[in-house]
C-alpha cells in the first residue's frame, strides 16, 4: 500500500516524513467519472497533481482506479475527483439549489489493515467519523474473489479529503499481512482459479 522513498525521518518533522512517503491508493469507481477528471483518456498523470492514475480494463462499468505518488499528490488527485463528482450532481439536480449534495467514495483496502481502521470496539472508526464529519462505513464482507474490502466515505468533499487523510495515516502505520489477493471488477471464479494454479505451478518448492 505505501512504502518509505528513502525518508530516513530523523530530524523531520511529521509533515515532512509524510510527503516523502509513497501512497498507493486503490478506489472502486465508474470509469466515466474518471474520465471526466482527465483531459486525455488514458492519461497516465493527472492534471493538477503529480500523482500518477491508472484504471483498471474490462467492460464493466465499475473498475479499480489505481492512485499512486506523495501522500501530499495523492491528496490533491482525490480532491480533484470528490469535487469533480459534487460538480457532476449539481449538474444533474435541475438547478435545484438544496445545499451541497453528499458525495461518495469507494476505498479498496487488503482485509488485515481494516481491523486497525475499526478499531478496538470501534473506538478507531467513530473517531474518525467525528473528527472530520464524513460517514465511514468498512464493508463487513470481502470483494468477490479477493482479501480486499470496499471502505465507504461519504460526506462533502471537504470532510472527504480529510477523512481519506486519517485513513491514510491508519493503513500506513498497519501494513498489510500476507499475500493480498486484489479484486477485479467482473472478473470470473473460473479466471481467479486459473491464475491461481498458474502462479502454484510455477512457485518455487520452499
Amino acid at each position: 500500500m505505501a512504502s518509505p522513498d528513502g525518508a530516513s525521518g530523523v530530524g523531520g518533522s511529521p509533515e515532512e516524513t509524510e510527503l516523502s512517503i509513497t501512497l498507493t491508493l486503490r478506489m472502486l469507481m465508474h470509469g466515466k467519472v474518471m474520465a471526466g477528471c482527465s483531459s486525455a483518456a488514458g492519461q497516465s498523470v493527472m492534471p493538477g497533481s503529480s500523482a500518477r492514475i491508472t484504471i483498471s480494463e474490462g467492460s464493466c462499468p465499475e473498475r479499480i482506479t489505481t492512485i499512486t505518488g506523495s501522500t501530499d499528490a495523492v491528496f490533491r488527485a482525490v480532491s480533484m475527483i470528490a469535487f469533480k463528482l459534487e460538480e457532476d450532481l449539481g449538474a444533474g439536480s435541475d438547478g435545484v439549489a438544496a445545499g451541497r449534495a453528499p458525495v461518495t467514495l469507494r476505498l479498496v483496502i487488503p482485509a488485515s489493515q481494516c481491523g486497525s481502521l475499526i478499531g478496538k470496539a470501534g473506538v478507531k472508526i467513530r473517531e474518525i467519523r467525528e473528527s472530520t464529519g464524513a460517514q465511514v462505513q468498512v464493508a463487513g464482507d470481502l470483494l468477490p474473489n479477493s482479501t480486499e474490502r470496499a471502505v465507504t466515505v461519504s460526506g462533502v468533499p471537504d470532510t472527504i479529503i480529510q477523512c481519506v487523510r486519517q485513513i491514510c495515516a491508519v493503513i500506513l502505520e498497519s501494513p498489510p499481512k500476507g499475500a493480498t489477493i486484489p479484486y477485479h471488477p467482473g472478473l470470473s471464479l473460473g479466471t481467479i482459479l486459473l491464475s491461481a494454479n498458474q502462479v502454484r505451478g510455477h512457485s518455487p518448492t520452499v
